[in-house]
């Protein structure tokens, strides 16, 4: 008689069924910390279910992106940087430009860079929605508020 615990794995069809909504607002909070928290949401880390070859995670849609804070000198001196393939195609812009211009590329990009690099997380980038501002389309999905982890009791 065997009485080693099973290892639960789960299946595909059991996670979609068990997703949910949740909405974080993005003002005040640090960039890197808010990405962190928003990836393992998306993941599915902070469930019992998680398994790692499956797509276990919730949605979550960010509000007032245009308010998310970075540290120290990071506003003036951090480079977004992109290229075009063409010769002279290499683009930088600080992030304050593009915090002011495209508020949802920061968080955006801070979150695919904690996901995994191949086709899971580019399918775990999809269930992210990101908004400049307070409101979001999303309202018939009944979105609960995501919990942020309090810095007060450490």
């Amino acid at each position: 008689m065997n009485l080693e615990p099973k290892t639960y794995s789960a299946k595909p069809a059991e996670a979609r069924a068990a997703r949910r909504w949740w909405v974080i607002d993005a003002e005040g909070k640090p960039l890197g910390r808010l990405a962190t928290r928003i990836a393992m949401v998306l993941r599915g880390k902070d469930k019992p279910t998680f398994t790692p070859h499956v797509d276990t995670g919730d949605f979550v849609i960010v509000v007032n992106a245009q308010k998310t804070m970075l540290t120290g000198r990071k506003m003036q001196q951090k480079q977004y940087v992109r290229h075009s393939g063409e010769p002279g195609g290499f683009r930088s812009v600080p992030a304050e430009l593009v915090l002011e211009r495209q508020p949802e590329i920061p968080i955006t990009k801070a979150v695919k860079g904690m996901l995994p690099k191949n086709t899971l997380g580019r399918e775990l980038l999809t269930k992210l929605k990101v908004y400049p501002g307070p409101d979001h389309p999303h309202a018939a999905q009944q979105p609960q508020p995501l919990p942020w982890p309090d810095q007060s009791s450490k």
